[in-house]
């Protein structure tokens, strides 16, 4: 009888085992296509246990399948599943690009180098927003490397593109590890002093893309201030603390927990879309910024980076009127974005930290999201 039960638990975990959802990979033939007279791939990338999906034309992420704590590979990053709907915006623009750049917002699409103003696209309620109406996200990337478990990009945004100075020359490494983490490396170079501020923007669900809110994720944020914002969301030049107030992420908290209460920077934001002023230890090596877990399938994220700032946006304008990669809608708050980055405006803000970039020198910028479980 102990044989028979003993081979009935085997068989029975060996079930369980076969049941565990697996990777499920895009077509790649639905993102062959030329845009812009150059040619767009679908590239897949492994490492560990990370399985990712990218494709040149605006140096977007499509899948992450992660692991939850029962070893069930779920996509938990916003994306389509077809080159001509990122091309043409039937819903959100900017999912799993990088955007730039400057990415975030500057102020009535202007600012001023030495005695010169430049004007930009307004593309956001009189703002311009992650580089106009054709940033970085809507443009095809030159694949310069690819290796199983990285790839790199780079891009020559012309002097003038947009209206912005300079002839920009932009390399990306978006590379997974051993470690199970997706590191993204940015170096940049101009010929022309301009303003450089570049992130990634992908919209994270640790249930998977298209199950559920995100209100019940429990975020921490390494910061103790942040940078208030007018009503359509440009930094009105302070820095101010987060202590007594719904942004304080110092002790991990459901995100959910204080978005009904009274606050005009939540009224603003139409909930949490705001800049973190980062507790930093160091100027330039890599810190803890923020950590995010879902309790029921027990995924957890880490997001590390050498950079002053980090705004998280808690997926406020999403309507349900998008559909994803799976045929389920992208539904309010159910998709965060942690950009790491410089702050909003800084152009426009003398007291932020500069986002000058002159001929000769070198933007830097890496960024590592860090997944596992608990």
């Amino acid at each position: 009888m102990k044989k028979i039960a003993f081979i009935m638990m085997a068989c029975l975990a060996i079930f369980s085992c076969a049941q565990k959802k697996q990777v499920q990979l895009l077509d790649a033939s639905a993102f062959e296509a030329e845009v812009d007279g150059k040619q767009v791939s679908l590239y897949t990338l492994q490492a560990g246990e990370l399985t990712m999906q990218v494709t040149n034309f605006g140096a977007r992420v499509v899948t992450l399948w992660t692991p939850d704590k029962s070893g069930n590979q779920e996509d938990i990053v916003l994306g389509y599943n077809n080159l001509e709907n990122y091309v043409n915006n039937p819903g959100e623009r900017f999912l799993g690009a990088v955007v730039g750049p400057y990415a975030n917002r500057i102020a009535k699409g202007t600012y001023t180098i030495g005695d010169h103003v430049y004007t930009f696209p307004q593309n956001n309620f009189g703002q311009t927003l992650h580089g106009g109406l054709k940033g970085l996200d809507m443009v095809v990337w030159d694949v310069d490397t690819l290796t199983a478990n990285s790839i790199v990009l780079s891009y020559l945004r012309p002097d003038g593109q947009e209206g912005m100075p300079g002839n920009l020359k932009i390399m990306m490494t978006y590379t997974l590890t051993p470690e199970n983490e997706f590191r993204v490396d940015y170096l940049a170079q101009t010929d022309k002093a301009t303003h450089v501020n570049i992130s990634h923007h992908s919209f994270f669900n640790l249930k998977g893309e298209g199950n559920g809110t995100i209100n019940d994720h429990v975020l921490f944020i390494n910061a103790s201030k942040t940078t208030p914002v007018d009503s359509v969301l440009i930094p009105t030049g302070e820095i101010v603390p987060v202590e007594g107030t719904p942004f304080d992420f110092r002790e991990p908290k459901a995100i959910g927990q204080d978005l009904e209460v009274e606050n005009e920077q939540l009224k603003n934001g139409a909930g949490y879309d705001h800049n973190w002023v980062l507790d930093r230890k160091t100027e330039s090596e890599l810190e803890l910024a923020a950590s995010v877990w879902e309790p029921a399938s027990g995924r957890y994220m880490e997001v590390w980076t050498d950079q002053p700032a980090l705004q998280f946006y808690g997926g406020n304008f999403f309507d349900g009127t998008t559909v994803g990669k799976y045929g389920r809608t992208l539904n309010y708050r159910e998709s965060i974005a942690l950009e790491t980055q410089k702050y909003p405006d800084t152009p426009n803000h003398a007291n932020f930290p500069s986002t000058l970039l002159n001929p000769g020198e070198s933007y830097t910028h890496t960024c590592v999201y860090r997944f596992g479980t608990k």
